[in-house]
């Protein structure tokens, strides 16, 4: 187990706070054109307000290009928090230090993009990152550490895996709301759980469904999007070479097998629609799975199909839900995508995976009816898979190395 929140000591402390507000940026001008990631993390920030609040973050990744300085992040979140956020155009330097050393309780101070230093990029384990010049000087800066970044929980970077290393530390507020909804699934969500898997990341989506199918939790997996088209091929049917090459160009030829695999050993488990929807002249045109026309791709489940897998959720206590059916950014094909949202939002536990798909609960308003949406997509998918997120285990072994210091 790791440290929570509050139990943790952060009154009078320097507080290492370590948030994702990586977002959307139009590159021209470095406007933030999304938010939503700063909201997330407000209120971990503002129940700090008798610490010194030192905020890491990043924004992209070298060679992107939005690729930035955070200088518009820190005003951005002032807004927001309705406090003052100061700026610091540095990481570990002399300006820093002089920073840190100069702020009061009830400051919050917003450090350099973490990633304009090389050794933020590299994947190393905990010791290693800990031995690092960046960590070591870093961790100068603080008393305590708090991992409030789920979106970057599977990732094995430094300010993630090694200042737990060196500082006592603690999940923050959304890290701890993130492990609770995402590992209740697992233990005493409301029965049946029906997944729901789709999108185009093929090989997270089989991860998910092996784990959840081998552990007994899901009832029912139905497959959706591009995973869907794996699953048809795998029951046989002639899906066309439009389809086809979708997959081929993705790099998941090989995953059919895995999908033959899935089906074979959990046969009344798995769902898939019966028709979807294909770009046909231009257009949508619906057809049943075994009569696609060749050149035709798949664009989403079609409108006779719905019933069916709508009738799964009303005869589910949890559904989890990740991934599109379709290509949901065009109007013609956002049906299946936008009918599926509305169904799962009247479940009792519903769970949403994060990225593409918590993009379009947030345009349709229907935010405030799911139960949890992750923050993290990547990292969401690494837990549902059974993958222990490296974040969880530094901020564990963090909680065993300094166990005294914190009781």
């Amino acid at each position: 187990m790791l440290l929570t929140f509050n139990e943790i000591p952060t009154k009078n402390k320097r507080v290492l706070l370590r948030v994702d507000f990586n977002s959307p940026i139009e590159p021209e001008l470095g406007i933030i054109l999304d938010d939503k990631r700063f909201r997330e993390h407000l209120q971990t920030i503002q129940a700090l307000e008798s610490a010194v609040c030192i905020l890491l973050t990043h924004q992209s990744r070298p060679g992107k290009m939005d690729f930035t300085s955070l200088e518009l992040h820190a005003a951005r979140l002032e807004q927001l928090l309705r406090r003052p956020v100061t700026f610091v155009s540095d990481i570990i330097g002399s300006a820093a230090y002089e920073a840190v050393s100069n702020a009061h309780d009830g400051d919050v101070l917003m450090l350099e993009n973490v990633r304009f230093n090389a050794e933020e990029n590299l994947t190393l384990s905990a010791e290693s990152a800990a031995h690092t010049y960046f960590i070591r000087k870093l961790a100068g800066l603080g008393d305590v550490y708090i991992n409030d970044a789920f979106g970057t929980a599977h990732r094995a970077q430094p300010t993630i895996i090694g200042l737990p290393e060196l500082l006592p530390s603690a999940a923050g507020l959304l890290m701890e709301r993130e492990i609770q909804n995402l590992s209740r699934i697992f233990t005493d969500a409301p029965r049946p759980v029906t997944f729901v898997l789709g999108g185009t990341k093929v090989d997270d989506s089989l991860a998910v469904a092996e784990n959840v199918l081998k552990s007994g939790v899901a009832e029912k997996v139905l497959f959706i999007g591009v995973v869907a088209n794996l699953f048809f091929i795998a029951q046989g049917h002639e899906i066309g070479e439009a389809s086809k090459d979708i997959i081929k160009k993705l790099g998941y030829e090989k995953e059919i097998e895995s999908a033959r695999q899935i089906l074979e050993t959990y046969p009344d488990k798995i769902v898939v629609p019966t028709h979807v929807a294909v770009q046909e002249n231009g257009k949508r045109v619906e057809y049943p799975v075994d009569h696609v026309p060749p050149a035709c791709p798949i664009f989403d489940i079609g409108i006779e199909a719905l019933p069916l897998c709508l009738d799964l959720f009303r005869n589910s206590g949890t559904v989890v839900l990740n991934g599109p059916a379709g290509v949901f950014e065009n109007p013609d094909y956002a049906l299946g995508t936008t009918e599926i949202i509305k169904a799962a939002s009247f479940v009792p536990f519903s769970v949403i995976g994060g990225g593409h798909t918590a993009a379009v609960i947030e345009r349709l308003g229907l935010v405030d009816t799911f139960s949890h949406i992750s923050t993290g997509g990547g990292a969401c998918t690494k837990f549902l898979s059974g993958t222990k997120l490296p974040a969880i285990t530094a901020l564990e072994r963090s909680k065993e190395k300094f166990k005294a210091r914190v009781e």
